[in-house]
């Protein structure tokens, strides 16, 4: 399985982007899932929802499963957050695994850069941004500037990046 990120600072346009190239590599005939950092507590379950209450009386995993779809919820219970190591054995296989966030782990990863954010370009300071997708010319930069709203040129940067543009379904 090959692994792409992206990377960049709250509200750069990572989900959005994210958004538009799975369909956009999904149609290419590409097999692709996601992985998504939360910086946050966040919760995919309700209260007063059974597996709500199964995880609230200290399961450590909860499976949901119904005739559409399964999912596995796993609570640290106080054990530090994995790496995405860690993390892809509970993956299926597939072709191309895009990470959202996790800018501090070792993957390839394009930056979305937004100047409108206010934040400083990740590229200057992580070998492993190889690429940043922006809206605005950016002048100066250690790697190649894609153009945020050309879908397909990043798709094509990420499968010729990845090995995969050879390897086409």
């Amino acid at each position: 399985m090959r692994i792409f990120g992206l990377a960049g600072w709250s509200g750069s346009g990572k989900t959005t982007l994210v958004v538009k190239l799975i369909p956009e590599l999904v149609g290419r005939g590409y097999r692709v899932s996601t992985l998504k950092h939360a910086h946050h507590e966040f919760d995919i379950d309700q209260p007063g929802k059974d597996s709500y209450e199964h995880r609230r009386a200290g399961a450590t995993e909860v499976m949901v499963s119904s005739l559409n779809r399964w999912a596995l919820m796993h609570e640290h219970r106080g054990a530090p957050e994995p790496s995405i190591a860690e993390l892809l054995p509970r993956l299926s296989p597939v072709d191309l695994l895009l990470v959202e966030g996790f800018k501090r782990e070792g993957h390839d990863k394009i930056e979305v850069h937004r100047p409108s954010v206010g934040k400083p370009l990740l590229c200057r300071d992580d070998p492993k941004v190889v690429a940043v997708a922006s809206d605005v010319p950016l002048g100066n930069l250690p790697v190649p500037r894609l153009d945020l709203d050309d879908v397909a040129a990043i798709a094509d940067f990420i499968l010729d990046r990845c090995g995969l543009a050879r390897a086409a379904p």
